[in-house]
């Protein structure tokens, strides 16, 4: 009976951090729900149930620490503060929501490194499908490790360095492919249907995040892969410099694009809508928050939007306002679906809680949760074995805007 009365060490330890976790928060507020300040707070979670009081959860933990410390095979491979973050990561993925997450030290230090828009990788964006639990390759940057690897999009990666990758969350398997500058990391992949196995050396990534150029009849066209900080800026250099150079009209491709930071995307829808809401979220006590445009930078000229399933939450908040205010024609497939809104909690200790707080509407009042942006002209995408070049999804928006032109 001792080892149901006892209180162990691990279980001391997962108190201390408990308190710290449930009682201590730094929450961080945000304008459009970026990060703008933080506030620290104070706020008792009570994470027992009507059958289940707190006494009864430590007894629990301790009786399972005692029978562990008594008769587990491999006790001297115990890490204990890995047990402990999984007991906060178990905590949080027992809501059953795909978007709320736990994130250990190591994790979190990943996580804000993504959306800073430098860090040390292969450089590569990643999606997963969560209904599948896949993790796919959805954009390789030009000329880095990844492409230099043989990396492509499409490929869905299975193992990192020997780990797999199946029912690991995306960030998890994100923070073993970033590494040290000049380090390899081993990668296979599942490629129609065959597996790839390669080795890419990681380097600093300073993300490219905007891709531009002129294709013919002065159609300019703008590939955005990801909503980072630096995203803006590039969008707005690409914008200003299609316009010197005489554009007549705009494709602006947000295929495979998982998102990112949503005061990105307002900032450069404000460039593009009229006056109007861009956007409106709505929390569990009914609060209702908005961003506006103020129209004075209006873009009037033929515009085509390009999106496929794998564009998401910012990319369909973008992919939404233009459809809903007719400023351009939504082309390709029906959208992922995403449309509930994330906010990141400091809690204070190296970890953060990315908790999803609210859903957000179209500037016409769409919830695109678990439905995504049906698009006004759907083109499917072809491959096409003769010409690997070919973008008939591509083709297609510029003859929309090439036509309008015309009109």
């Amino acid at each position: 009976m001792e080892e149901n009365t006892r209180e162990t060490t691990s279980a001391r330890k997962f108190w201390i951090g408990a308190g710290a976790g449930f009682l201590t928060a730094v929450l961080i507020f945000a304008c459009g729900w970026e990060v703008w300040h933080l506030v620290s707070y104070r706020q008792t979670g009570d994470f027992t149930s009507e059958n289940i009081s707190k006494s009864d959860v430590e007894q629990k933990l301790d009786q399972l620490n005692g029978l562990i410390e008594s008769y587990y095979l491999y006790e001297d491979e115990i890490d204990e503060d890995v047990l402990i973050d999984g007991i906060y990561s178990g905590y949080a993925s027992a809501l059953g929501d795909p978007y709320t997450v736990y994130y250990d030290k190591e994790e979190t230090k990943a996580l804000l490194e993504t959306t800073s828009g430098e860090f040390s990788g292969i450089g590569a964006t990643m999606s997963k499908n969560i209904n599948s639990g896949e993790i796919t390759v959805v954009n390789v940057y030009e000329d880095s490790p990844a492409d230099k690897a043989g990396l492509k999009a499409g490929d869905i990666l299975y193992q990192v360095d020997g780990k797999d990758a199946e029912g690991q969350e995306l960030d998890t398997v994100v923070s073993w492919i970033k590494g040290e500058k000049g380090t390899d990391v081993a990668i296979k992949v599942m490629r129609a249907g065959e597996a790839v196995e390669t080795v890419a050396t990681r380097d600093v990534i300073q993300v490219q995040t905007v891709r531009y150029e002129m294709k013919e009849d002065s159609i300019g066209y703008i590939m955005v892969s990801e909503f980072d900080d630096v995203t803006y800026d590039q969008f707005k250099e690409a914008l200003d410099d299609l316009e010197a150079q005489g554009m007549q009209g705009l494709v602006i491709d947000l295929r495979g694009n998982p998102g990112g930071n949503l005061t990105t995307v307002t900032d450069m829808l404000k460039i593009l809508l009229p006056e109007g809401t861009i956007v409106s979220t709505e929390d569990k006590y009914g609060n209702v928050e908005e961003v506006a445009c103020d129209g004075k930078n209006e873009f009037t000229k033929p515009l085509a939007v390009l999106v496929n399933q794998y564009s998401a939450s910012a990319s369909e908040i973008f992919a939404g306002a233009v459809q809903d205010y007719g400023t351009g024609q939504i082309v390709g497939m029906t959208t992922y679906g995403k449309g509930v809104v994330q906010q990141l909690m400091d809690l204070n200790d190296g970890t953060y809680l990315k908790l999803t707080i609210a859903e957000y509407y179209t500037p016409s009042g769409r919830s695109i949760n678990g439905e995504g942006v049906t698009p006004d002209v759907e083109v499917e995408y072809e491959y096409n074995a003769d010409d690997p070049q070919a973008d008939n999804q591509l083709e297609k928006a510029m003859e929309i805007v090439r036509e309008e032109n015309v009109q």
